[in-house]
């Protein structure tokens, strides 16, 4: 999405619409598909994936600060960024050999979080405030994503808890495990 048309409310849907892209719509379309080919072959180890996406993400939100971009390197850099995103969300989400463990998925998303808000601090502090915002409210779904992995894994180990305790001793009370 071009950013160049900065101070317009196109330029803040335009970044409020790329961080949710990236946090929701994306997520979604590999959860859907999370069991397709294409995952494996996309896979990379999450070491590379998260940096890969952070870097991509800065380029792309970034470089339009410094110069403002064409229109067709400006696509093709959100076309990079989508691409990154999907790379990013297969450890997290997809069937594949990479992918993450419960601590390993919690610990990976709670640390990508302010690392992609990190780009839209630069876009408030050249002074696109409302453009800056609109990217961190678009990718709050990644917060709410990391909170109920968090939640689904203290979830599991609990019933996996519960399940390994002995039965009540006999003569005891048989209604506790």
């Amino acid at each position: 999405m071009d950013h160049s048309t900065h101070g317009t409310l196109s330029a803040v849907v335009a970044m409020a619409g790329s961080g949710l892209l990236l946090a929701a719509v994306v997520p979604g379309a590999v959860r859907l598909t999370r069991r397709a080919p294409l995952w494996q072959r996309m896979s990379l180890p999450p070491g590379l994936a998260l940096p890969l996406l952070v870097l991509v993400h800065a380029w792309v939100v970034l470089a339009d600060l410094v110069h403002p971009l064409p229109t067709g390197v400006a696509v093709a850099s959100e076309l990079v960024l989508l691409l990154a995103a999907f790379v990013f969300w297969v450890p997290v989400v997809a069937c594949t050999r990479h992918r993450l463990s419960d601590p390993g998925r919690c610990l990976y998303l709670f640390l990508a979080a302010p690392l992609l808000d990190i780009p839209a601090l630069g876009v408030i502090a050249s002074g696109r405030q409302a453009e800056g915002l609109a990217m961190i409210v678009g990718m709050l779904p990644l917060g709410i994503v990391a909170a109920v992995a968090t939640w689904s894994w203290i979830q599991r180990e609990e019933r996996q808890a519960v399940d390994a305790l002995p039965l009540a001793m006999p003569g005891g009370d048989p209604g506790v495990r």
